[in-house]
């Protein structure tokens, strides 16, 4: 099941899927007083809006998966989908 949150959050921390630290993934990020850390692995998509550039992130916690954006350098958590959703 996913639930629809579309809350701007905090990113607390970044890991860098490459060597180059052109790829930085949220690491850690802060959800109602909570601080969700994220296993280093994830899925990014890049997608054009408007002229735009729009990343995308699905990362889990081990638990839930939770879809990120980034949009000029704002977050915003879009959905939770896993077994220990609550909100």
């Amino acid at each position: 099941m996913t639930q629809t949150i579309n809350t701007e959050v905090a990113v607390n921390s970044f890991y860098f899927a490459d060597p180059s630290g052109r790829k930085p993934f949220p690491r850690r990020i802060e959800w109602n007083g909570q601080l969700i850390n994220f296993a280093n692995e994830g899925l990014r998509y890049l997608v054009e809006q408007g002229g735009q550039l729009v990343q995308l992130f699905d990362m889990t916690d081990g638990d839930n998966t939770y879809r990120l954006r980034s949009e000029n350098d704002n977050w915003t958590l879009v959905g939770v989908s896993g077994v220990g959703v609550s909100v």
